[in-house]
């Protein structure tokens, strides 16, 4: 049987002060701050945060994964979007500028129901460049691909959950494998142009894919509240778009280890 909480009524005399914010607020459960922001202690919030972040990333992934099938399998679609490269720079340019906003403006993604239509928006342009990619790869790889990604998001998932390694506390180590895919990055900028190099490619694609695969946890145990550092349950947008950045980087990263170019 559960009790209901009743605030204290404060007894005013007309043309007295008003009644101090301790004591407006001091029927206030306990997961409450006193700005009216809400903690982690309780539980069923937390709950509920997980399950509306989780709810909409499978739905960006659905939607991902159907655009991705349809580049992959149907050879006019392959073939138009092949041979219209100006969409994927206007994929590319639209993908920039919901993903800066919804990034740096917290006042928008909290908004209903911009913040919605803005992650729809930055879903389906990543969905299509990601598309564009997988057309110039072999079927058989893409699928293996997602297959790969598919098992690893399920390990890093369980193991964020289960698992007392706080990784939220790894931030230096994260910093660096970052600056060494960075320096990978300008070493290929320069090498590439006079000649393809297939061990550094390879070197490069290892390092994304462990990288991203620990962003993957570092981001899953945000969620959870309950390590040295925690995600507000009001930041659900940022949350997903975060884990669905990981997932599809980390798709990008196997592709490019794994897969084979079309005969």
């Amino acid at each position: 049987m559960t009790q209901k909480k009743v605030a204290p009524t404060v007894n005013t005399v007309a043309g007295s002060m008003p009644p101090s914010y301790e004591e407006a607020n001091a029927g206030c459960p306990s997961y409450c701050y006193a700005d009216g922001t809400f903690s982690w202690e309780d539980k069923n919030i937390r709950r509920v945060f997980i399950r509306k972040v989780y709810s909409i990333l499978m739905l960006q992934l659905l939607v991902t994964m159907a655009i991705v099938a349809v580049f992959t399998f149907s050879a006019p679609v392959r073939f138009y979007v092949q041979t219209h490269p100006g969409l994927y720079s206007l994929s590319n340019l639209l993908f920039l500028g919901t993903y800066l906003t919804l990034s740096c403006c917290a006042d928008v993604r909290r908004q209903f129901p911009w913040n919605l239509i803005l992650l729809t928006i930055f879903t389906l342009c990543m969905a299509s460049m990601l598309g564009f990619v997988s057309s110039y790869y072999n079927t058989k790889s893409v699928v293996l691909c997602l297959a790969i990604t598919a098992m690893v998001c399920l390990c890093v998932t369980i193991f964020s959950f289960q698992s007392s390694i706080d990784v939220t506390s790894f931030q230096g180590v994260l910093f660096t494998l970052c600056m060494v895919m960075l320096c990978c990055a300008l070493v290929m900028g320069f090498v590439v142009p006079f000649g393809y190099v297939p061990w550094l490619h390879a070197i490069y694609g290892v390092i994304g894919a462990i990288v991203f695969t620990m962003f993957l946890a570092f981001d899953t145990q945000l969620l959870m509240g309950n390590k040295m550092y925690a995600m507000s349950p009001e930041e659900y947008i940022f949350a997903t778009l975060s884990l669905y950045l990981d997932i599809v980087y980390l798709f990008s990263f196997l592709l490019q280890l794994f897969g084979q170019g079309r005969d």
